[in-house]
């Protein structure tokens, strides 16, 4: 029977996803690990911790930020001007944080990501614009190039903005390409003497766009030697080449006022071949190389930001009295504060513990930034929602800050992917490992042949020792041995509900968004449990060590334990109970269209 034309679609976009996401080496990291049944605890335990100089290094600069920020930063004065001063740009890049994981030679602070994400949580705590704006100009502006520079581009380029005297921007968006990056509809035409590319097209909500003097540019270009064939290349581009048109330099928006988001147009510019960063055709990968590393300081900046909101809701819940007694002694108050004490210390633990995954040289982290993005920024927004409703009436009006940080947090679930997108991503390149498996024992099965049998006995046997075998977890924290056995069972009963998905639903599963919602919300819950055990694991052993009798407040860690291992067992169960199919219909019904 011939292929209908989106069969024929279908297949070259999963065929595209191959070679971008699964060609090279593919190493067993923990998240895919998870999928497949097991507990790749090298990655994850013992939980990461800074070497004795970093963390001396570390504190010194942190020092030297506060301070900068103490007297530069005031996020009223950024949120009611719509700017970042250059007073403040210009501290940022005095104390080093323009430059931080860049190479001391070219100028940078050299830092590991782990330090990185620990000044940028500090920058969040303060101000999402702040925060913002590095986050633009360091984690993906200048990412690519530290990334995929050659050193002649290294040389030329990074001095500048790494010290300041340069900015940096990333310029992927555009009207059909945001979360779908493949998308990218701007071209770049090869010169006859192929001296230079000619670029076309309009990018837009580009932050830094009209403030920086270097940008990346994603931009088609024809595959040699394949007629009718493009890819999309990495470029980089300077904003005073002739036929850049800024369109709109500060485009007003609710929230994240002080950053430069623009809207610009390439007609006709000219680029030199020697501006390509990377390979040619290979400009996807660099950009979600770099979205990964921006993903990672995301949850940074969000876990500071949710440390600020749990102190002002622990502030107003102690001083505010009503009925006769403080906020906080109503036990619906309690509620909030408890749930956020919890979260803050899982983000915290999960930032940092995939921050460590990059410093260790894990090459395949997409899964763990890809969660740790969805959860940080979807914890942030019920902190903000959270302290919101203990402050009452008065966080409405505008010298409350926390109406600022509502309006500022509300981009993070849309920015550098976003969370529905990503949910999608992490349960189907998740489930990947497994359906390979099942897919070479059912190809074996279907149409014998010798060559195929000892990779389907492989994958059979790894299959079904998954069935058979519960994870160890290994604590070292005789009292935490209770909630790791939980763990350890609950990663066994996840990879069960992975596995009969993929064999009920099959192919089909690719587009069955409400499964994909349920495995990957577990999915995400796991590494949040794992994260925050490991963390409270390692405090205990570290209390142990310096001889502290005093017993220390480990409540935070020890409910969100609790009720994260509770919510990924009300996620599988739903895998089997649930309403899907009434709300399908009815989501069909009000849209007008009609059921399949």
């Amino acid at each position: 029977m011939a292929q209908s034309e989106a069969e024929i679609q279908r297949q070259k976009e999963m065929q595209q996803a191959e070679e971008l996401l699964f060609s090279g080496r593919q190493e067993l990291g923990f998240a895919k690990g998870l999928f497949l049944g097991n507990f790749v605890a090298d990655w994850v335990m013992p939980y990461p911790r800074l070497d004795a100089t970093r963390e001396t290094e570390l504190e010194s600069a942190l020092n030297e930020v506060r301070q900068m920020l103490d007297r530069e930063l005031d996020p009223d004065w950024i949120d009611r001007n719509a700017d970042i001063p250059r007073h403040l740009i210009n501290g940022l890049a005095r104390t080093g944080v323009l430059g931080m994981t860049a190479p001391r030679e070219v100028g940078g602070r050299g830092f590991s990501q782990m330090q990185c994400c620990r000044i940028l949580e500090e920058i969040g705590k303060r101000d999402a614009s702040t925060s913002v704006f590095v986050n633009a100009h360091h984690s993906i502006g200048i990412r690519a190039l530290l990334l995929f520079g050659t050193r002649e581009q290294q040389a030329q380029w990074l001095p500048a903005l790494v010290t300041g005297e340069k900015l940096a921007a990333f310029a992927l968006t555009e009207r059909e390409a945001g979360s779908d990056a493949a998308n990218v509809r701007m071209t770049a035409t090869p010169s006859d003497d192929d001296s230079h590319y000619v670029l076309n097209g309009e990018k837009r909500y580009i932050t830094n766009a009209a403030v920086s003097q270097v940008w990346t540019v994603m931009a088609r270009t024809p595959i040699p030697d394949k007629p009718g064939k493009d890819a999309i290349t990495a470029f980089l581009v300077t904003p005073d080449t002739p036929g850049v048109e800024m369109i709109e330099g500060r485009m007003p928006k609710l929230g994240i006022r002080g950053t430069a988001t623009g809207r610009f147009r390439l007609n006709n510019v000219r680029v030199p071949k020697e501006n390509i960063l990377g390979p040619l055709g290979k400009g996807l990968r660099v950009a979600l190389t770099v979205l990964d590393f921006g993903r990672t300081t995301f949850g940074a900046c969000c876990t500071g930001a949710a440390k600020h909101c749990l102190q002002l809701a622990i502030e107003h819940a102690n001083s505010r009295q009503q009925f006769k007694k403080t906020l906080g002694n109503f036990d619906l108050v309690k509620k909030k504060i408890a749930r956020m004490a919890a979260d803050v210390y899982a983000m915290e633990a999960m930032t940092n513990v995939t921050a460590s995954l990059i410093d260790r040289g894990l090459e395949d982290y997409m899964i763990e930034t890809a969660m740790l993005k969805v959860f940080t920024t979807d914890r942030l927004w019920e902190a903000v929602n959270d302290a919101f409703q203990i402050h009452g009436g008065s966080a409405y009006f505008d010298d409350n800050p926390l109406g600022r940080i509502l309006r500022d947090a509300r981009i993070n679930q849309i920015g550098e992917g976003s969370n529905e997108v990503l949910t999608s991503f992490i349960a189907l390149v998740g489930m990947r490992g497994p359906g390979m498996e099942f897919k070479e024992i059912y190809d074996t099965m279907t149409s014998f042949s010798m060559n195929r049998v000892g990779k389907a006995w492989s994958a059979g046997m790894n299959r079904l020792g998954a069935t058979v075998r519960t994870p160890n977890v290994p604590v070292q924290s005789a009292e935490l041995r209770g909630f790791a056995g939980q763990l350890g069972r609950l990663i066994w009963r996840f990879n069960f509900a992975v596995n009969r998905a993929l064999v009920v639903y099959r192919e089909p599963v690719l587009d069955m968004q409400l499964v994909q919602e349920r495995i990957a919300g577990a999915a995400m819950e796991l590494f949040a449990s794992t994260c925050t055990l490991s963390r409270w694991d390692s405090d205990l052993q570290a209390r142990g060590r310096n001889g502290e009798k005093q017993p220390l407040d480990f409540t935070a860690p020890e409910y969100f334990l609790c009720k994260s291992i509770r919510h990924a067992k009300e996620l599988l169960a739903k895998l089997n109970d649930n309403d899907d199919r009434a709300l399908l219909a009815a989501a069909d019904s009000t849209l007008g269209k009609d059921a399949d």
